[in-house]
């Protein structure tokens, strides 16, 4: 068992951790407890792969974060330690340190990240040739890790690795060959294309995939990488972040703008008005593009998506709509086993902006979504179309909202499942509710028309001690009659705070 210390590192299949000053928390990202991570993957590798650590090769990536070099440092000094070949990647995409396995024959891959989070914060994401690693294999790794068993130091090697190089040239061939373009052609000439990195990993999108296949990229901003993140949090749910690309799209006068997060497993973008395509946005036109190749399929998304697109996917396009859990990891094991069983399932998406493609070994890579699109882009355009004729037919909400709320007890998992059941058994005498019997998480209602004409989800956090609200309405107001019809029921729930539902409400 992790005792208190290793498992508050755990973040569900990622290892998460404070790493700099400056966030008012202790850091618990020493050097030494990197090290000791950086060996127990080693450990795991050695038992999962059959192969003794001095004939691993493990490739390592960070992003822009201010402590990428001290936790690089650490993290390749102590695999080589266990004899292993270390390719030091330097600044570098997640989805790009998956691929660096194929392409330099590695057993294993880490990217030093913590996404959206802090500047203070980083982590771990740890990948094998079957991509990136489940909730118990970093369990495995933090137990070597916790263990601290000792390992007889080997003489390992470390030699820097252009992974970006080939990951670039990799989103190139795909323009080409999803535009009917030839080597040495430019077909995205004539395009103009707004890239946002918010500082982090992302800026080569523009300069090293865009601009050498024709792309006007003038405009693009906060290309360089600061791990301090001055112009806002890279991360294409954060508002802030939408507002950035939007203004720079449309000051540019451009077709498409892109956004990514720190480490650009993660995109958004925006049309040519600067109209948002994230959310639900997002997810009907990556399942419009990801159909075209599987009529018929199945798209599993995560639990908080829109009824309209339920609609939209099920009734225009011809699919299925699978909602799941909340959890990129989730989504992608859930396409995953769907596909096993025989259903075949294109894409796995959440409306966080993680989209994995079943073309793309279930790999959540936000450069490649957002290539699907310009592909998607350009080859409308020889139509005479636009990806806003795409979207046309999604019914969208008039009102959207998500509170969290608090949960106070400390063993908050047994408080936030009695909450749920409670409201189980209440939703079921509500003579205007009716109980979703497709939903996987948590308890989602649908409310009629004169009841605020819209549904709700309440769910548990995973990791964190609050109750995710989520509310959609069709009509103005719906969303706080909605939320009035609650209010009642969490007066009556003790451990559970209702203070941001009752400040909504105000």
């Amino acid at each position: 068992m992790l005792d208190e210390f290793w498992s508050g590192l755990k973040s569900g299949t990622d290892i998460r951790g404070v790493a700099s000053e400056g966030g008012g928390y202790a850091i618990n990202l020493t050097d030494d407890v990197v090290k000791r991570i950086a060996k127990g993957f080693a450990l795991w590798l050695e038992e999962k792969c059959g192969l003794p650590c001095d004939r691993l090769t493990v490739a390592v990536g960070h992003d822009s974060r201010i402590s990428a070099g001290r936790l690089s440092g650490a993290m390749t000094a102590a695999l080589a330690q266990t004899g292993a070949a270390v390719l030091d990647c330097g600044l570098a995409s997640t989805p790009s340190m998956f691929f660096a396995i194929e392409e330099f024959s590695c057993q294993g891959a880490v990217e030093i990240t913590a996404s959206h989070h802090p500047f203070y914060r980083n982590g771990f994401k740890f990948f094998t040739k079957e991509g990136g690693l489940d909730s118990g294999d970093i369990t495995e790794i933090l137990q070597y890790a916790q263990q601290n068993k000792a390992l007889p130091e080997k003489a390992g090697t470390v030699r820097p690795c252009d992974s970006m190089d080939r990951y670039c040239r990799r989103l190139q061939r795909m323009i080409l060959h999803g535009t009917g373009a030839k080597d040495g052609e430019m077909p995205l000439q004539g395009f103009h294309i707004v890239v946002d990195a918010g500082n982090g990993a992302g800026g080569f999108y523009a300069d090293r995939v865009l601009k050498p296949l024709g792309a006007d990229v003038t405009g693009s901003c906060f290309l360089e990488p600061d791990g301090m993140f001055p112009n806002h949090v890279p991360n294409p749910e954060d508002p802030q972040a939408m507002e950035s690309i939007c203004r720079a799209a449309v000051a540019a006068k451009a077709d498409l703008g892109v956004i990514f997060d720190t480490d650009v497993d993660r995109g958004g973008a925006v049309d040519s008005t600067g109209a948002e395509i994230n959310r639900n946005r997002l997810v009907a036109l990556a399942a419009a593009i990801a159909l075209e190749q599987c009529p018929g399929g199945t798209i599993v998304t995560d639990s908080i998506t829109s009824d309209g697109l339920k609609l939209f996917i099920e009734q225009h396009l011809g699919g299925r709509h699978h909602r799941f859990k909340r959890g990129y990891k989730n989504v992608i094991n859930e396409a995953v086993r769907l596909n096993r069983q025989g259903t075949a399932s294109p894409l796995a998406i959440e409306t966080s902006g993680h989209a994995a493609f079943y073309e793309n070994h279930f790999l959540d890579d936000g450069a490649y979504l957002v290539t699907k699109i310009i592909i998607k882009m350009v080859n409308l355009k020889k139509e005479g179309k636009q990806l806003g004729d795409i979207l046309r037919p999604l019914q969208e909400p008039a009102e959207a909202v998500e509170l969290r709320l608090p949960i106070t007890e400390q063993d908050f998992h047994a408080c936030g499942n009695a909450v749920i059941d409670r409201l189980k058994e209440y939703a079921a005498k509500q003579p205007h509710w009716r109980v979703a019997p497709d939903n996987h998480e948590g308890i989602r209602c649908a409310l009629d028309k004169d009841h605020g004409d819209g549904w709700f989800l309440l769910r548990l956090s995973v990791h964190d001690p609050i109750m995710p609200l989520n509310i959609e309405s069709a009509q103005t107001g719906g969303t706080k009659q909605i939320a009035r019809a609650l209010n009642g029921f969490f007066d009556q729930c003790h451990g559970l705070d209702s203070a941001p539902l009752k400040q909504f409400l105000l």
